[in-house]
């Protein structure tokens, strides 16, 4: 199985202890300086009729019963339906006989073509872009090769290859797949951060309209622009009739060659104790990945600097810390950890009218009519929101029966998931809290439910008897139902991953790291080079959080609501997404994760709907 974050209420339960990095060594008040993919589509890409839309069966289908036959139409066949249940390897070995001439099936070139969409769904690019190779080369008249084009573009652009990209996307007949190529131009190239980059591409295709729009919104919109560029831009807006207003309006104030950041953490210096040591350790790690942040940007020169300061466990040295009047001076504020704190911290950011990030707190209400506090998590509400958009979207049933504990995290996610869903059209017939330390409340909470007559359950519950106990109950009935969840349930040793597997089990996992990701990859190799052992998610958090806001800082300087309200999710750098569209102050993407044969499955890709 793929490897999985650490539980969902994680900032409870602490890793074990690391070699701490020392963010401070002086009076506990005291600043320290330091400096230093998506879906295989884009938004409103629709896939040709040869390729069955990906959408979940329910009840879990079954495989074919035929699968590695002898019969080239029956494998084609299997291919398709393995393409459809969203099992993309199985679909890869059905399909892959079937695609070179030399086996003679009449429709190999359509076979080649779902085995690479097989591929990118799975995102095994290397696969999709030798079969794409393939088809251009032995199937260069089969009669839906600008669709093999197209998405071997988009192959490309996932690859980081935009040059590559354009190069084949200017293959295709003119006037085919028109509106599609501007569309996908204008996803992939806004994530170029490359300027030297872009200006090569312009001068290889100086008169693409989608590629030179794009290169004017970076130097209006993203902190490229220097008075060097102002004859470009003029140039740009004639050649390509673009709105003289929007692109005259460039935005020089406020804009540093450096920004200063707080960071305000309950490091607690003055209680050097193992245990304590021990129970801080999440915040320790959380510093250290911002530290690596820090290094990241100044290698691409997007400098932050730094300023860490102790607010210990209580408001009482926070209130300290604010009163301090060199924080009033910073750029951006992140943390705390604490709620007491976080309501106070909030309040300062908007006196003051700096942007401060909440980095562990998933409460909505800090950042109700505030336009200077974010928080980094998703809240609990926008979680069921999500999670509700997707059942009514890819369930059968329009009924639910939502469990929660009685806390008021889990209740605020079954109020706001009850919502959500009814606003749809959908109908929540229970609505009901449980105690998951007391056997008689968990058996209370099924009672008089017929779950073999709703269309889905929800159990917002971390507690580990409720896994077990919801699992049993299910087989108890003999329900099919699907069931949404949180994504702590694949750290509970009480229920195994290949019962998660055996049900149609979604899980809420709003800090899902794909193992396999470069990114990921790479920052587990710096992070063990400089700390000595392996990084945990508070480490991932505190990375994430300053490289994306670091960059909001470069682009847009201090005030940079607007930026974020106008970009919507990206795939993360370790995540797997993080956007704050349309003026939202909460991480508008929650992935939503599936076992399917013991792997992790994204089943909401940024990007998708």
């Amino acid at each position: 199985m793929a490897q999985t974050t650490p539980a969902r209420k994680s900032a409870v339960t602490k890793p074990a202890p690391t070699k701490a990095p020392q963010p401070a060594t002086t009076a506990s008040n005291k600043a320290v300086v330091t400096t230093s993919k998506p879906t295989t589509a884009p938004a409103g890409r629709k896939l040709p009729p040869t390729v069955p839309k990906t959408t979940a069966a329910r009840p879990r289908p079954a495989l074919p019963t035929n699968l590695n036959s002898a019969d080239q139409n029956t494998r084609y066949q299997n291919g398709k339906v393995l393409l459809d249940q969203g099992r993309y390897d199985l679909a890869m070995q059905e399909l892959a006989p079937l695609t070179p001439p030399a086996a003679r099936f009449e429709r190999g070139a359509e076979a080649a073509y779902l085995y690479s969409v097989a591929a990118t769904r799975a995102k095994k690019w290397a696969e999709a872009e030798q079969m794409l190779n393939l088809i251009r080369t032995e199937y260069g008249k089969w009669e839906n090769l600008p669709e093999a084009l197209f998405l071997q573009a988009q192959v490309s652009f996932e690859q980081g290859e935009p040059a590559n990209a354009l190069q084949v996307l200017e293959q295709i007949p003119n006037k085919t797949l028109a509106a599609e190529q501007d569309a996908i131009k204008a996803t992939y190239l806004a994530r170029v951060q490359d300027k030297a980059l872009f200006q090569n591409l312009l001068q290889r295709y100086p008169k693409d309209a989608a590629l030179g729009r794009a290169y004017a919104d970076k130097l209006i919109a993203g902190g490229w622009y220097t008075e060097a560029d102002k004859l470009v831009l003029e140039q740009l807006v004639q050649d390509f009739s673009l709105d003289r207003a929007r692109y005259s309006a460039i935005p020089q104030a406020q804009k540093k060659a450096i920004y200063r950041v707080a960071v305000l953490l309950p490091f607690e210096f003055n209680d050097p104790s193992w245990e304590k040591v021990r129970r801080n350790q999440f915040v320790t790690d959380l510093y250290a990945g911002l530290l690596l942040a820090q290094d990241s940007l100044q290698r691409e020169g997007r400098p932050v600097q730094l300023f860490a300061y102790d607010t210990g466990a209580d408001t009482i040295q926070l209130k300290q810390v604010l009163a301090l009047p060199e924080l009033a001076g910073m750029d951006m504020i992140i943390g705390p950890i604490y709620k007491s704190g976080s309501k106070l911290l909030a309040r300062y950011a908007q006196q003051h009218q700096i942007i401060t990030i909440n980095p562990l707190s998933q409460d909505g209400n800090l950042t109700i009519s505030n336009n200077w506090h974010y928080l980094f998590e998703p809240s609990m509400a926008t979680q069921a929101q999500v999670a509700a958009q997707y059942a009514f979207r890819t369930f059968s049933g329009r009924t639910a029966a939502v469990l929660h504990e009685d806390t008021s995290d889990d209740l605020a996610f079954a109020q706001a998931y009850k919502t959500a869903y009814e606003a749809l059209g959908g109908k929540v017939q229970v609505l009901r809290r449980l105690n998951s330390n007391l056997e008689e409340s968990l058996a209370a909470s099924f009672t008089g439910i017929d779950l073999t007559t709703l269309g889905h359950l929800v159990v917002a519950s971390d507690n580990r008897k409720a896994g077990a106990f919801t699992l049993k109950h299910l087989q108890t009935q003999a329900a099919q139902l699907p069931l949404i969840t949180y994504g702590s349930w694949l750290e509970n040793p009480s229920v195994s991953p290949s019962r998660l597997d055996a049900r149609d089990v979604y899980l809420i996992h709003r800090k899902y790291i794909d193992p396999t990701n470069f990114g990921v990859r790479r920052f587990r190799q710096l992070y063990v080079q400089r700390n000595n052992l392996p990084p945990s998610v508070f480490a991932h958090s505190g990375f994430e959080l300053l490289y994306y806001f670091g960059h909001q800082l470069h682009q847009h300087g201090p005030a940079f609501q607007q930026g974020l309200a106008t970009s919507g999710p990206i795939s993360g750098s370790l995540f797997q997404g993080i956007g704050y569209p349309n003026g939202a102050h909460d991480n508008q993407y929650v992935p939503l994760i599936k076992l399917e044969r013991l792997e992790v499955e994204v089943q909401n890709p940024v990007g998708s709907r």
